[in-house]
């Protein structure tokens, strides 16, 4: 399985972003999917995450209300919608596949992983 991120950016504060991220495997609908990202200095973190169905979703606490996970199962693609940014969000952004679970908020419930896609939120 790959996947490519894409859709980061520089963008101002409270602005917004849309992520992308597409996998190349036939078998895309029965993944659960999730979004993590890395900041400078800082560890890798769980951002979102959506289960095969796209019926059940979970956010980290610092991204809820602000953040939306999706998915499209016609187009192999998983989406990350942030809005209200904030500077703290600025980090490197990965998207992460799970073959056999509803979407981990651990880095080790995930099978594989894109390459990133870099979000800087800055005026």
């Amino acid at each position: 399985v790959q996947l490519q991120a894409s859709g980061g950016g520089l963008v101002q504060p409270g602005g917004s972003l849309r992520l992308s991220c597409g996998a190349s495997v036939r078998t895309f609908s029965r993944l659960a999917m999730g979004w993590f990202r890395q900041g400078p200095g800082k560890e890798r973190e769980f951002v979102a995450a959506i289960d095969w169905t796209g019926g059940r979703t979970s956010y980290a606490d610092s991204v809820k209300g602000r953040f939306t996970i999706s998915r499209d199962n016609a187009k192999n693609t998983v989406y990350l919608q942030m809005n209200s940014l904030k500077p703290e969000d600025t980090a490197l952004y990965y998207c992460a596949a799970d073959r056999f679970g509803s979407g981990s908020s651990s880095p080790d419930g995930y099978d594989f992983w894109g390459q990133g896609t870099l979000v800087t939120v800055s005026s």
